[in-house]
This record gives structure tokens, sequence and C-alpha cells, in this order.
């Protein structure tokens, strides 16, 4: 199986990518929606299986990219457990 994971943050996804065991796991860092978007479709014509999406992009971020691959892969988005909230939000406090 190939996956891969973006992360949104300050990237640009033509420079802060990364693979690994032959490019069959990938990680690629975006800026928005939009760079998201189209990083998931040029994935899912390489033949990536699966996308997991960091914490960033929420439900709504994954629906957008699960819309644009055209519901053809699993997309999934990372979460915590809610015993934890002030945690998160002490760490990625803006």
């Amino acid at each position: 199986m190939k996956f891969a994971f973006l992360i949104m943050g300050n990237f640009s996804p033509d420079e802060d990518r990364a693979a690994i065991h032959g490019g069959d796991a990938q990680i690629i860092g975006v800026a928005n929606m939009e760079e998201a978007c189209a990083a998931a479709k040029q994935l899912r014509e390489q033949g990536i299986d699966c996308i997991e999406l960091c914490g960033a992009f929420r439900e709504e971020g994954a629906k957008t990219v699960i819309e644009a691959t055209g519901n053809q892969l699993p997309i999934g988005y990372v979460t915590h457990l809610p015993e934890q909230d002030d945690v998160y939000r002490a760490a990625f406090a803006e």
C-alpha cells in the first residue's frame, strides 16, 4: 500500500516533501487548501492508495480533499482525545 501524509503550515509543496521506501510513504507540506487539493489529486494520479491529513485540516478540510479526489481514496485526518484539549490549545495557540 502506498500512502501519503499532508501537513498544513508555512510550507511549499514543491520543496517541503520527503519519501521513504521507494516513494511508498510520502509526506508533503502545504500552505493552504488549494495546495492540499492539488497535491491530493496529483497523489491519486500517481497511484497513492490512502491519504492522511494533519489535524489542522479538521473535518471540513478533510471533506474538501475527499471531494477534490472524487471520493476515490480513503482520506483520514488526525484527531486527539478530548482529555488533551487543553494541551493541544497550549501547543497550537495562534
